[in-house]
């Protein structure tokens, strides 16, 4: 088994190799804006790393938020891609979910917040870094306060709201290391891994303008 991950539903782009036991190789960037073109330069610096090529690759992990339009479709597209030059399967995983199976807190229950801008997170909750009880959703953090209160958190959704995230703990970002891992697990396990589509829980921040004319030729 070689897994190839990937996540741009963050301002984070991550990539990592897994084997099946261990991750190989890994890296991340945190740039908001410049997910397409940050993906595939370190998806060729990973492998020339790990000294493989692409092609020995079996199945390809793919975060699939939630995240802001723009920058989720970058790596989905990327993942479905290379899924189909090489013939090999596509998995998807929740990105809270990676970040949750890497929170550094012993024992749950916890919540993991990403920032989604429009001062609103998504986020989820967490009995231990494998199992989510509720979400993922999309709400500002004045609304949920009170159903996370006292909760450990994760994410740096979290960092943003000290108010209603009093308690925050590692990782601030998810890593395609931590994704890998989780879908190694899973498929060694027999456990069937969601389809490859994106959780954008909302509308992307463009819109066509509502008194928008189409003009057409004579």
């Amino acid at each position: 088994m070689l897994l190839l991950a990937l996540d741009t539903a963050t301002p984070a782009v991550t990539v990592a190799l897994h084997d099946g036991t261990d991750v190989i190789a890994s890296s991340r960037q945190v740039d908001a804006r410049r997910h397409g073109e940050l993906l595939l330069p370190a998806v060729d610096r990973l492998f020339a790393d790990a000294g493989l090529k692409l092609e020995a690759v079996t199945g390809i992990v793919t975060g699939i938020g939630p995240g802001p339009y723009t920058g989720l479709r970058v790596g989905l597209m990327t993942a479905d891609t290379f899924g189909l030059a090489l013939g090999v399967p596509v998995y998807g995983l929740c990105t809270l979910d990676g970040l949750a199976y890497a929170a550094d807190i012993e024992k749950g229950p916890f919540v993991v917040a990403t920032d989604a801008r429009r001062k609103e997170v998504y986020w989820a909750t967490y009995a231990d870094s494998r199992t989510r009880l509720t979400g993922p959703a999309v709400d500002r953090p004045a609304d949920i306060a009170d159903r996370v209160a006292g909760l450990p958190a994760v994410g740096a959704g979290a960092l943003l709201y000290p108010d209603t995230f009093p308690r925050v703990h590692e990782p601030e970002h998810v890593s395609a290391a931590a994704l890998a891992s989780l879908a190694a697990e899973k498929l060694a396990a027999g456990e069937e891994l969601p389809a490859p589509r994106p959780l954008y829980l909302r509308r992307p921040d463009a819109q066509v303008p509502k008194n928008y004319k189409v003009v057409t030729p004579k």
